[in-house]
């Protein structure tokens, strides 16, 4: 919890990326009831424990797992990007005080939150599950490749570009965990599943 509010505009950035997302969803027409807060803490809570099976960890944040971001998926191609975009939000928020490493406030944003709301760009491809995903863990990809860039810049090789090494960097685990999504993703039962988040077959 102190790493998640370590500054003030830490907290304030954090705030307004979740008014922001509230406010989407309200313009969506996206109630959030009951069903709807159960089923979305279920899924950020499988997501936290598949986040911790690792098979490695990056030095410097970033790791590849047993399918961390499959629970994410599931929310946005259930309910859409809106509550995928709040899955993820509190997901990022959850994953500060579990695993931090800040340098400064803005990439508080670009490491955490935004990152792993990206995963809710799936629901936009509710019908195309593998494409969605791979949008989904390029968005990812994209805010990590940024803070590096502009906030880990320093740790690039002499003579070699810094988007060239965020790029690498990120890529090194992003792409393998991108692939075990996609192989987990093929043998779920996709469809089972989703149905069973629906409220009207849980009556």
């Amino acid at each position: 919890m102190e790493a998640l509010f370590a500054s003030p505009s830490s907290a304030f950035a954090l705030l307004g990326v979740l008014i922001f997302i509230l406010a989407f969803m309200r313009i969506r027409n996206v109630h959030l009831d009951i069903h709807l807060l159960i089923n979305t803490a279920l899924m950020v809570g499988v997501a936290i424990i598949l986040h911790q099976m690792r098979l490695f960890h990056m030095p410097q944040g970033g790791s590849v797992t047993l399918g961390g971001m499959v629970p994410l998926l599931l929310l946005a191609y259930r309910y859409g990007p809106g509550v995928g975009a709040l899955g993820g939000f509190v997901f990022g928020c959850l994953n500060i005080m579990q695993d931090p490493y800040i340098v400064h406030p803005v990439q508080v944003l670009f490491d955490y939150p935004l990152p792993y709301m990206a995963m809710g760009l799936a629901g936009a491809f509710r019908h195309r599950l593998y494409l969605g995903t791979a949008i989904a863990f390029l968005a990812r990809m994209a805010c990590h490749v940024i803070s590096g860039v502009v906030f880990f810049a320093s740790f690039a090789p002499e003579g070699q570009s810094p988007l060239v090494y965020s790029l690498v960097f990120n890529g090194t685990y992003l792409v393998p965990e991108c692939i075990i999504c996609l192989i987990i993703l093929r043998f779920l039962p996709i469809q089972r599943l989703l149905s069973a988040m629906d409220p009207h077959n849980a009556r």
